[in-house]
């Protein structure tokens, strides 16, 4: 009882000081106001004061104003009552206060003044002022008191701010060394799991382990297994490294630390390295628990590249500083380290060793199934009619990431939205995917008719060589109508998985680009700007293919890939340059040619394409079927996959 009451006991501190001066000046304040008046009389009502005899005595203050006291037998007068309500305080104040214009003209008033009372009351008193000089003050401590008063506030509230007082952690200078990272745990539990991480079943069951040793060390241990200290998540941008990452925290039930890698770089010397520090010590207090870096590679970048000479490289302070964290004689049991990054051949090789980073978890772009499963996922929170279907949308997608999935599910839905629709379509995922991938449909553009055609055959010779050429991606959707991006028109193919290509394949395919101008050339046997973009995919190809995967008998079975990255030396000589570059042009030529030999083959289909082209401006696969038949190479493929019949 005794120690409750000494804790309700106020506590004199600097707030009562603040306080005692804050109600010294306000009655200060208070004090000067009640020594003074607030009524102003003008010179007529001062004449006809003092004619009546009302006036005892004038005071003229700092040759300005002109204080009027009335005689206390007068007080009790109708017209001076409000001064007189028994209240002794402020009793020997004036009640009046006349500004006077100058002294001499104001003495000449009181002359003429005593000159009338005279003549009316002879023998009465004469009315004399006396004169002052007062000083205020009140108004000069104040302006004295005012600048110092501003001046501590300020500092007060600096000071407070500096030692962490606002802002939270790392926000103040004195905190400046402090981690940033953001604590999941319990109270700010994570609500995605593994449910929601589709496509990536081989990375999940890597990062599971992870989390079942956290839950069940006991299982691990004794078989004598250690807890991996580091999980590195790699892949390309928008394959669910970071979601992962929140599955993770998730699911681990452990507290979870949460930061970037740019949270460490600052400008000033040694913050990052203190960061680091801070960050581990958080994390040793809290153990078990994951600590996750996204980006790492803007601290872990590998040491010497680019350091300036003589210069401190606070990266590299940092860098070594997590380094020694992860795996130096103070590192404890119990912090797991997880970091994401899409630049992993720029991190340093003491990083990447194991003992600090013991897995690599790669996540590439997923494949058929797994866009199946990803779109299965963004599917269950928006209304889908019945006609879409997950397997073929993931179909439509290849070579997509889970961020690009995600896209086009919202961009669907915001299609469906604004055609004021109840439920998503599959024609609503149809355009987003058209619009994601060419950009929007511009039909504001005013095209020549002349240009149009010109367009439609283009497009029309895409299309024609992509349905006769046996290994060309298969036709999806052929259309004329602009883009946003600048294309007059693009044809729409289904790629397949593929991990490895032949030489048919890549030569089926440059044809198919080449066509567009072919069918130009035949046509209105001229050529247009139209072509760039294929150009650019042709040439690059072609390179490719001679100097990369050694697809030339001439230049032989070598590749120039990682030796070309040199900027500022060729790796071959000029002579196997110009050989180079005249096998481009002979491949290039040579599947030029083949393309306009097979549209002229099918110039009736051609024609028939481009005209309805021009009719229609979109066409779709089951279009093509009904003008020009089934595809050769599928229809090949489906009478052999038919079973062939024997005899009883």
């Amino acid at each position: 009882m005794e120690e409750n009451k000494k804790s309700k006991t106020p506590r004199f501190g600097s707030y009562w000081i603040y306080g005692i001066i804050a109600l010294f000046l306000i009655g200060l304040n208070l004090f000067s106001v009640a020594m003074m008046t607030d009524e102003n009389i003008n010179q007529q009502q001062f004449e006809e004061m003092v004619l009546r005899g009302d006036v005892e005595k004038v005071e003229v203050v700092n040759k300005s104003d002109a204080y009027v006291y009335i005689k206390k037998d007068r007080l009790s007068d109708e017209r001076y009552k409000k001064f007189n309500k028994g209240n002794s305080f402020g009793s020997g104040n004036p009640q009046y206060i006349y500004h006077i214009p100058s002294v001499d003209a104001f003495n000449g008033i009181l002359n003429d003044l005593n000159k009338k009372v005279s003549e009316q009351q002879p023998g009465a008193s004469k009315l004399y002022a006396s004169y002052e000089e007062r000083h205020d003050w009140f108004s000069t401590i104040w302006n004295l008191l005012l600048p110092i008063l501003i001046i501590a506030v300020i500092w007060i509230v600096i000071m407070r701010r500096m030692g962490g007082g606002a802002g939270g952690p790392g926000g103040q200078l004195f905190n400046i060394g402090k981690s940033k990272a953001a604590l999941f745990d319990e109270n700010t539990k994570v609500k995605v799991t593994f449910k929601d991480v589709a496509g990536l079943d081989e990375a999940k069951d890597e990062v599971m382990e992870v989390v079942d040793f956290l839950k069940h060390p006991s299982k691990y241990t004794a078989l004598g297994g250690k807890i991996p200290k580091g999980v590195l998540l790699v892949g390309p941008p928008g394959t669910g490294k970071t979601l992962l990452a929140k599955a993770v925290a998730g699911e681990a039930n452990v507290p979870f630390f949460s930061l970037s890698g740019s949270d460490f770089v600052e400008m000033f010397v040694g913050v990052g390295a203190s960061r680091v520090r801070d960050l581990f010590r958080q994390a040793r207090e809290k153990a078990p628990c994951i600590v996750f870096i996204d980006e790492i590679d803007a601290i872990g970048r590998a040491r010497g590249r680019g350091a300036m000479q003589g210069g401190n490289d606070e990266r590299e302070n940092t860098l070594n500083q997590l380094l020694v964290e992860m795996d130096g004689f103070s590192t404890d049991k119990g912090v797991i380290l997880m970091a994401a990054t899409n630049r992993s051949d720029i991190l340093d090789s003491a990083l990447m060793r194991p003992g600090r980073f013991d897995r690599q978890i790669g996540l590439g772009l997923p494949d058929l199934i797994g866009r199946e499963q990803i779109f299965k996922v963004h599917l269950k929170s928006i209304k889908i009619s019945e006609d879409v279907d997950a397997a073929i949308l993931a179909e439509m997608t290849p070579g997509f990431a889970g961020a690009d999935i995600a896209n086009i599910c919202n961009e669907a839905a915001l299609i469906a939205a604004r055609k004021d629709k109840s439920e998503i379509g599959m024609d609503d995922f149809n355009y987003a995917m058209d619009k994601v991938i060419a950009g929007l449909e511009k039909r504001s553009n005013v095209i020549s008719p002349e240009e149009k055609k010109v367009i439609a055959y283009h497009e029309a010779g895409h299309a024609i060589s992509g349905w006769f050429l046996p290994y060309a991606m298969p036709l999806v959707k052929v259309t004329i109508v602009p883009r946003t991006v600048g294309a007059l028109g693009y044809a729409q193919y289904q790629p397949k998985d593929e991990y490895i290509v032949r030489t048919e394949q890549m030569l089926d395919r440059m044809c198919m680009a080449l066509a567009g101008r072919a069918a130009e050339d035949i046509v209105f046997n001229m050529i247009s700007t139209g072509a760039q973009n294929d150009l650019d995919q042709v040439t690059s190809m072609a390179y490719s293919m001679i100097s990369v995967y050694g697809m030339s008998e001439k230049v032989g079975n070598v590749s120039f890939y990682r030796l070309s990255q040199d900027q500022f030396q060729r790796p071959y000589s000029d002579e196997t340059a110009k050989l180079i570059d005249d096998e481009v042009r002979t491949m290039i030529e040579g599947q030029y040619q083949r393309a306009k030999a097979l549209l002229t083959e099918h110039r009736r289909e051609l024609e028939l394409l481009a005209q309805t082209l021009l009719e229609k401006e979109v066409i779709v696969k089951s279009d093509l079927i009904k003008l020009i038949g089934p595809r050769p190479s599928e229809a090949q493929k489906n009478t052999e996959d038919e079973p062939v019949p024997t005899e009883a």
